[in-house]
């Protein structure tokens, strides 16, 4: 039977930053707006991407309509190959940048995809049920846009990631457009919560390039590092346009710097080719001639000015009076490995400037408070769900819309899997769909379960004790005494008594067990473990990961 009423859902980005991915159905029609990852917490050991999970997609693939990207940062573009090895999808309508990003991805991964379609301001979609529109936003990558999904029951607007920047580097976000729309009525607002937190408004971009510019003045004889986020194009083009007006040339370090300067000049952002220059020509410049662009912002071990503060670069080496620029802000977690990179950048005696209440070299891509005032007072929605955030942020937003006048019984804090039904008049909270994390392990998607994650935290915390023995089932014979052999738990050469007694309390199991009728291998196995983890925890205070490895070899005693 057809259903009246439209859902709306989130597959991934409600209650963390990372793995946007939103849905909108009527009866048979699925529109998707993004499909991101998340880069793993600490904790996940081993762990490449999360991911969201598609099982909702691949059972309803015969409804998609289209994939729809907001613009082209990884948490909003890098679930779409993993996406597409499971899910057929018919089109998808991506921004100029964006589409650029996700071509080089799916030909890094040799998946071979035709629709995917550029779409500009301009641009409207229609279906049987829904038509679409795009509104110009500001963010720190170029072509963002937020979405404007009409519905049989209304206007759902997404914003993408945004802030209002009044004197921005590239376009300022269309404000016209936007109240355009909500002059015509909006049913559901679902706005960017990132920097729900943070009070005020946003710094402008074009203040950090004065900054930057200043410093780039004060140090004529020095050479920059300068470490930034490669997907930020605007940065990066002031960067080198400040270069050429200090008469100095650019060298680039790390492969996203290489990709993301080779589709800005594609894309027509950069159009100096001449001022870039390879890191051999770099070291025979005067210092005061070049700049090192690099990636790194973050105290990435591998990335390339973590190996040129630890000295393991092999092009480029620190000389005196170098200067590194952090033009960034640290991403939650990495405060301790970027902490680590400037003091080794101190160590060798170099001037670093980072971004601070002296030195305002950074801006965020995500709107303050009053930037998110002023978009619920754009659109003047009739019902409000925050997305794109963790919970405080998502909470805090949906206060941040009762000071706008929206009800606070017209607001929804969601968690992923959550569905909004929507009918002509009202939206409830009414029924979930499957929205579980799935972790991405090299080219294995889904097979690492919360159980090898936890497994391997206790590997890594406590080590592993593997006990080898060798049994005649046919005989019931113990052939020798048991191997114990650890790693990560105990130092062997410094424990010889324990590993000894665990021998013997190990022997003493297997030969009690050879004594009953019908030998179980697995019940051999639990009960070693089983018995052996009190006694471990005993003698050392901690518990490895215990395997037991049984060998049968029927006979074998008769036979001596």
């Amino acid at each position: 039977m057809k259903n009246k009423n439209t859902q709306v859902f989130a597959l991934g980005g409600l209650g963390e930053v990372g793995k946007n991915m939103y849905c909108v159905r009527h009866n048979d029609e699925i529109i998707i707006v993004d499909a991101g990852v998340m880069f793993p917490d600490d904790d996940l050991l081993g762990i490449d991407y999360v991911i969201p999970d598609f099982s909702y997609l691949v059972e309803n693939e015969d409804k998609i309509k289209y994939l729809l990207i907001t613009h082209g940062h990884e948490d909003h573009i890098g679930g779409i190959p993993f996406l597409l090895q499971q899910v057929k999808i018919p089109k998808i309508y991506a921004p100029n940048q964006a589409k650029e990003l996700i071509e080089k991805k799916l030909e890094e991964r040799n998946i071979r995809y035709k629709n995917l379609k550029v779409y500009t301001e301009d641009t409207t979609l229609k279906t049987k049920y829904f038509n679409i529109e795009f509104f110009r936003t500001t963010h720190s990558i170029p072509d963002s846009h937020g979405i404007s999904i009409s519905t049989p029951n209304g206007v759902i607007v997404m914003t993408g990631d945004f802030k209002f920047d009044f004197t921005p580097v590239g376009p300022m976000s269309n404000l016209q457009k936007m109240a355009e729309i909500g002059k015509k009525g909006v049913m559901l607002l679902m706005s960017d919560s990132t920097n729900a937190l943070s009070p005020g408004i946003s710094l402008s971009e074009s203040i950090v390039d004065e900054n930057l510019g200043e410093i780039f003045r004060n140090n004529k004889n020095n050479r920059i590092i300068l470490a930034t986020f490669a997907s930020n194009i605007y940065r990066l083009k002031h960067i080198i346009e400040t270069c050429r007006e200090n008469k100095r040339k650019v060298a680039l370090f790390g492969r996203s710097m290489d990709t993301s300067i080779d589709i800005a000049r594609k894309c027509g952002y950069i159009k100096d080719k001449n001022i870039i220059v390879s890191a051999e020509e770099a070291n025979h410049l005067d210092p005061g001639k070049v700049c090192l662009l690099c990636t790194g912002s973050q105290g990435e071990p591998l990335a390339a000015l973590s190996r040129i503060a630890s000295g393991t670069h092999k092009q480029i080496k620190l000389i005196p009076n170098d200067v590194v620029i952090f033009s960034s802000s640290p991403i939650p977690g990495n405060s301790l490995s970027i902490s680590k990179t400037i003091n080794k950048l101190y160590l060798k005696g170099v001037k670093v400037y980072t971004n601070g209440e002296n030195n305002d070299i950074h801006s965020s891509g995500h709107a303050n408070q009053e930037e998110l005032k002023l978009m619920i007072r754009l659109f003047k929605p009739k019902y409000f769900a925050p997305y794109h955030g963790e919970y405080r942020m998502l909470k805090t937003h949906a206060d941040l819309a009762c000071d706008c006048e929206i009800p606070k019984s017209n607001t929804f804090i969601l968690n992923n899997g959550d569905i909004l039904n929507i009918s002509k008049d009202s939206i409830k909270k009414q029924g979930h769909v499957q929205a579980n994390d799935i972790y991405v392990d090299g080219s294995r998607i889904g097979d690492v379960s919360n159980i090898v994650v936890k497994d391997r935290i206790l590997m890594s915390n406590n080590g592993i004790l593997a006990i080898i023995a060798n049994i005649d089932t046919k005989n019931k014979v113990l052939l020798n005494t048991p191997l114990v052999t650890t790693r990560g738990y105990i130092l062997v050469n410094e424990s010889l008594d324990l590993i000894k007694e665990i021998e013997m309390y190990c022997k003493k199991i297997i030969n009690k067990k050879l004594k009953e009728k019908n030998i179980n291998f697995a019940d051999l196995k639990n009960e070693l473990i089983n018995d052996l983890m009190p006694m471990l925890s005993d003698k050392t205070g901690r518990v490895p990961i215990i395997l037991p490895i049984i060998m049968d070899i029927k006979g074998y005693a008769k036979q001596r």
